[in-house]
């Protein structure tokens, strides 16, 4: 029961948020939008990033991300942000159930199996910026996947 009630609940949150929210971060920057090539928009309004979009475009598309590092290298100054995911763990464990039995209500343990999900968290993609436009960005793979 609980495990069906940790589905749906991610389920929920999960598609409710996908739909509006590309949609808000648009308006909400409309300017940076409009001055897009159609081919980024068309990009954008699907939820991909491209090579040579400016940050704007990827928050747009991707939303804010995780954290953002600032790095400096013989190249020149860059910022990478980090975007993360979450997927459930399986955890399971030995447990002991007591319980009274019989006339004289001796008690007796038994052994049985637990089992819990625990959120763990991450990195999904990483998208690097030089001189505020994307010159690299890749997408990793959830655990077990």
């Amino acid at each position: 029961m609980r495990i069906a009630l940790l589905i749906l609940v991610a389920s929920l949150g999960f598609t409710g948020c996908a739909t509006t929210s590309v949609s808000s971060r648009k308006q909400e920057r409309l300017g940076s939008y409009n001055t897009l090539t159609a081919e980024q928009r068309l990009a954008v309004d699907i939820g991909q990033i491209k090579v040579g979009m400016t940050e704007d475009a990827v928050y747009i598309a991707w939303g804010k991300p995780s954290q953002i590092i600032h790095s400096e290298s013989s190249a020149g100054k860059s910022t990478t942000w980090i975007y993360t995911g979450t997927y459930f763990e399986e955890y399971r464990g030995w447990n002991f159930h007591g319980y009274y039995h019989g006339y004289r209500g001796r008690y007796y343990t038994a052994p049985y199996m637990t089992y819990d999900y625990v959120p763990r968290n991450y990195v999904r993609a990483e998208v690097k910026f030089e001189g505020g436009v994307v010159k690299e960005w890749r997408s990793l793979p959830g655990p077990g996947y």
